[in-house]
């Protein structure tokens, strides 16, 4: 027996997480981190404000987004979750002006896991705004009021507020969460994709504390 716990002590500790940590265990600067700096969050609310930062072109985001959208009906009603397109490239600069265009249509519900799906699952090609208005015709949505969506004044300020929280709160890839603009996290920091969303479950308590 002694020579075993031995042997499980010395397995990376990363392997042992999911079993092996509670909430009360979690620790900044392992399991999480102050954001690179204070995120702006809308001052009319007093809910704790969660945000996914994601890829339509990231395997991860698309592995999880079906997790997440059951983990926030779990939310308790002081908290507001909402997506943030991170934009690391021109191609995901792209998509998240499909995004906020979406939002602004009323398209969103309807094309959120259709991008995910032709992306992964179907090996598409959604990289220029061409490529991508063309997917959205083929949903049915009138492409020539979406690329007037796309291209309003609206949607490029949305994408230049997602650019400038993909750069300056210190996240170095997706999917990534931060909370109530104070702390961030992510699965190599958690331990897993499901770990991360038991962190930030922790750090929703911990920020409504603060408040």
């Amino acid at each position: 027996m002694k020579k075993m716990m031995q042997t499980l002590l010395l397995l990376p500790a990363m392997w042992l997480l999911p079993l092996g940590v509670s909430a009360a265990d979690y620790q900044q600067g392992q399991h999480y981190a102050e954001a690179g700096k204070e995120m702006p969050r809308n001052d009319n609310s007093n809910k704790v404000q969660v945000v996914e930062l994601f890829s339509y072109s990231c395997p991860h985001c698309f592995r999880l987004d079906p997790q997440v959208s059951e983990w926030k009906q779990t939310l308790p009603e002081n908290v507001e979750f909402k997506l943030v397109p991170a934009i690391f490239r021109d191609s995901w600069l792209q998509m998240a002006r499909v995004f906020y265009a979406a939002e602004q249509t009323g398209d969103l519900e309807m094309l959120h896991p259709k991008l995910f799906n032709a992306i992964h699952v179907e090996k598409r090609r959604l990289t220029t705004e061409d490529e991508l208005l063309d997917f959205v015709e083929e949903q049915g949505v009138d492409r020539e009021a979406f690329a007037k969506q796309m291209n309003s004044f609206m949607v490029q300020t949305q994408v230049k507020k997602a650019l400038v929280m993909s750069q300056t709160s210190g996240i170095t890839g997706v999917p990534a969460m931060i909370v109530d603009g104070k702390y961030r996290t992510d699965a190599p920091q958690a331990g897993s994709l499901e770990e991360m969303l038991d962190v930030v479950d922790h750090l929703v308590v911990k920020a409504a504390d603060e408040k």
